[in-house]
């Protein structure tokens, strides 16, 4: 029997199966041949719950990667250090950056890192991993590190700040992807992609030389995006020629939409307890 990735859903927007719930966040756990990785933790202790009732141990992983350092991705993170202390975690250094939302001078909202999570990553020593290159997190999974800027067409997807005033436009440089080689093609795992949907596809290309896509899946954070972006994205997602999208989280329903209509047959609703395999 041949060895297979498989990804579960463990924390998403959207739920619809019994004993399981959802919450504004994302966490994916991706296992193959006895290792566990998990990417992001979700909002809450949520992910906890959600993985007891999939029968998905959190104990003991052989690592964590957060994507980047907004709220809804590290918020469940001391929950799960807690399961598991002694667990390699993989960031970005801007992770840990003030984080903030809004329009209005001085009555921006935190989004940043929740202070149990920073206290968490404080308390992590040697087995804290930063991650501003591209590095394997266990053997054939890859993390991106931080994602060129090259298409003229994306931005990080919204109004987000390095400071409460406003001021100081926060560029999420700690935005990062996870990727692994299968027998098909290579599997693309996102936070939110605020570096860019394409963007992080073009930089996974370099890193795996011209390899073709098998999947993306995850949060592409296009509900802000503007019908040039949109159009421009599901072009270069054409190009590509991906067998498989799993769009997520901040995608937003106008691009899920035109994402469903524009590859039929192509796309899967990647919502909580969702199971995605593919052979290694």
């Amino acid at each position: 029997m041949s060895e297979k990735f498989c990804i579960t859903v463990l924390v998403e927007n959207s739920v619809h199966r019994r004993g399981l719930k959802a919450e504004h966040g994302l966490s994916f756990l991706i296992e193959s041949g006895g290792r566990r990785v998990l990417f992001d933790t979700g909002q809450t202790e949520l992910v906890l719950e959600n993985a007891g009732t999939l029968g998905c141990s959190l104990e003991d992983l052989d690592a964590i990667v957060l994507s980047h350092g907004h709220d809804d991705h590290t918020g469940g993170l001391a929950a799960v250090r807690h399961r598991s202390p002694n667990t390699r975690v993989f960031l970005h250094p801007a992770a840990m950056q003030p984080k903030f939302s809004g329009s209005t001078p001085g009555v921006a909202r935190y989004i940043g890192m929740p202070e149990a999570s920073r206290q968490a990553v404080a308390g992590i020593g040697k087995n804290l991993v930063v991650t501003q290159t591209h590095q394997e997190v266990i053997q054939g999974v890859f993390v991106t590190g931080e994602i060129p800027r090259r298409t003229d067409f994306e931005d990080v997807g919204g109004r987000f700040f390095l400071d409460e005033q406003c001021q100081q436009p926060d560029p999420l440089m700690d935005d990062q992807a996870l990727y692994f080689p299968t027998a098909e093609g290579v599997v693309v795992v996102l936070g939110c992609a605020h570096a860019g949907v394409v963007n992080t596809l073009l930089h996974i290309e370099q890193l795996v030389e011209g390899a073709p896509l098998r999947a993306v899946l995850g949060g592409m954070h296009l509900l802000n995006a503007s019908p040039e972006r949109l159009a421009d994205t599901v072009e270069a997602l054409r190009r590509w020629n991906v067998p498989l999208l799993a769009p997520a989280h901040c995608t937003g329903l106008v691009a899920l939409a035109r994402l469903w209509e524009s590859f039929p047959g192509r796309c899967a609703a990647a919502d909580v307890g969702s199971r995605f395999v593919f052979e290694r």
